[in-house]
């Protein structure tokens, strides 16, 4: 497959998750939910193997991959900050915190720090508007969130 010996792997343990399926007709999401977890983000060759063992065209899994926002094609930081601007969120301040986020990590939507640390994005909805304003940072769930909670989660992740 390649010369680096944690992609190979990698890809052996995206393979073998594929193997495992009971059903591999229907498991498109749930395989690339798993090759992001494994690999971080879907760049093409990921995508061209996934096609390969789901015996898909490429051209399937790239329109699943572009068309939720939860997939990515672009590397990504250790932290994916996940600000939501649905109507409840944005109504209760999401705004305001999504400008904090990017005055403090210096960078704007879509963006990534310097030090590939944090990854900065917005969501149309996260589903938990009882708890808006939420904010997620990777599969972390922040409800009634402030601007002034921003440096204090970056602290917490601040290692």
């Amino acid at each position: 497959m390649c010369s680096n010996p944690q992609i190979e792997q990698d890809f052996n343990k995206l393979e073998k998750f594929i193997e495992d399926l009971p059903d591999k007709k229907g498991s498109l999401i749930a395989v690339l939910h798993k090759a992001q977890e494994i690999f971080g983000y879907l760049p093409e060759d990921v995508q061209k193997f996934v096609a390969k063992k789901l015996n898909i065209p490429v051209s399937e899994v790239n329109g699943v991959v572009t068309f939720y926002s939860y997939f990515t094609e672009e590397p990504t930081g250790k932290y994916v900050i996940n600000v939501c601007m649905g109507t409840a969120c944005f109504v209760k301040g999401s705004g305001d915190v999504l400008e904090e986020f990017e005055r403090q990590l210096k960078i704007k939507v879509g963006q990534t720090t310097s030090d590939d640390k944090y990854t900065l994005q917005v969501l149309r909805c996260v589903g938990a508007c009882g708890l808006a304003p939420v904010v997620t940072v990777n599969d972390k769930v922040y409800g009634h969130f402030t601007k002034d909670m921003v440096g204090k989660i970056l602290n917490e992740y601040n290692e």
